[in-house]
């Protein structure tokens, strides 16, 4: 099947005269990693849930696996997986029990034992959740909705509150699921999770989608600008033809053609026996086009949205 996985047209949801989300498209291709980004009050939650049938939609067009979820359709509902930001998993059942229990729920369930290895909870299958650390019971979300063998699984900030070796566990696991072949729809406040774990991004702001595209291309950084940055000895005067600023105590100079200055500065450099302390090439990151994109003063469209 080569139909997109989730295809969106004009969709807008309105709370009396608030327009929370204000006719965004969307096109998410079958065995993507997807992300979708947005400050608080952007109308990101509420868009993943109209995707994920939990919220009407007030206008435009939705399909998710050739299915419209305000149908509620059981099938649609047998092909998805869920991870939400906190679920209510029974603290006295074991690991095991939990995957048993919610894979009961669709009709060709993984096997128990293949979701608890996949999600590295192996050595945790007979303990109570309740037992489980933090980051532990998030996998046991993951392995719940990983439990009915969906084709596409919703990620709602997965690794909020992991600590940094927990959260790069985690991306593993992303990364296991996208081979796969698994859809993957994640929302997250992380611009390093995104930059690492999604083939396309879309940033949402004031219920508009504002840049989409991968996470090197968006918001024009396809060609960006580089800075190279450096400190030198007080009594050096660097030549007129670099252009350079000062940063603080360093110098700065920015070029499209990184290669070219860096070799006409450390040949110049090396000429005049100095050396160039600090030097690093730095370019926009995704978090810097996130920033410039949604603004700080953005008014939030809807609470948690």
């Amino acid at each position: 099947m080569t139909e997109a996985a989730v295809q969106v047209s004009d969709l807008r949801k309105s709370y009396g005269t608030l327009e929370a989300v204000a006719g965004i498209d969307l096109s998410v291709a079958r065995g993507e990693v997807f992300a979708l980004l947005g400050p608080n009050g952007a109308g990101k939650t509420t868009t993943v849930e109209i995707l994920e049938g939990h919220r009407h939609r007030s206008g435009g067009e939705v399909s998710v696996l050739g299915h419209d979820p305000a149908r509620g359709e059981r099938e649609f509902r047998q092909r998805i997986g869920i991870v939400l930001q906190s679920t209510g998993v029974e603290p006295y059942l074991t690991v095991a029990e939990s995957v048993s229990l919610y894979g009961g729920y669709y009709p060709h369930p993984r096997s128990v034992d293949e979701v608890i290895e996949l999600v590295g909870l192996t050595e945790q299958r007979d303990r109570r959740i309740g037992k489980l650390s933090g980051g532990q019971r998030r996998r046991v979300d993951l392995a719940i909705a990983l439990a009915g063998d969906p084709e596409l699984l919703f990620l709602d900030e997965p690794t909020t509150g992991f600590d940094p070796a927990a959260r790069r566990q985690a991306w593993e696991m992303v990364r296991g699921l996208a081979t796969l072949g698994k859809t993957i729809f994640l929302t997250t406040h992380f611009m390093d999770e995104a930059q690492a774990l999604a083939d396309r991004v879309a940033i949402i702001a004031a219920g508009r989608i504002v840049a989409e595209g991968t996470p090197e291309s968006l918001g024009g950084r396809a060609d960006p600008v580089t800075r190279l940055r450096f400190s030198v000895p007080a009594d050096v005067t660097l030549p007129e033809r670099f252009g350079a600023t000062r940063v603080g105590a360093a110098l700065e100079l920015t070029t499209a053609e990184p290669t070219r200055l860096l070799h006409d500065l450390t040949g110049w450099a090396i000429g005049e026996g100095i050396e160039l302390e600090g030097l690093e090439a730095i370019r926009p990151s995704l978090e810097d086009a996130y920033l410039r994109l949604t603004g700080p003063d953005l008014a939030p469209e809807e609470e948690g949205a």
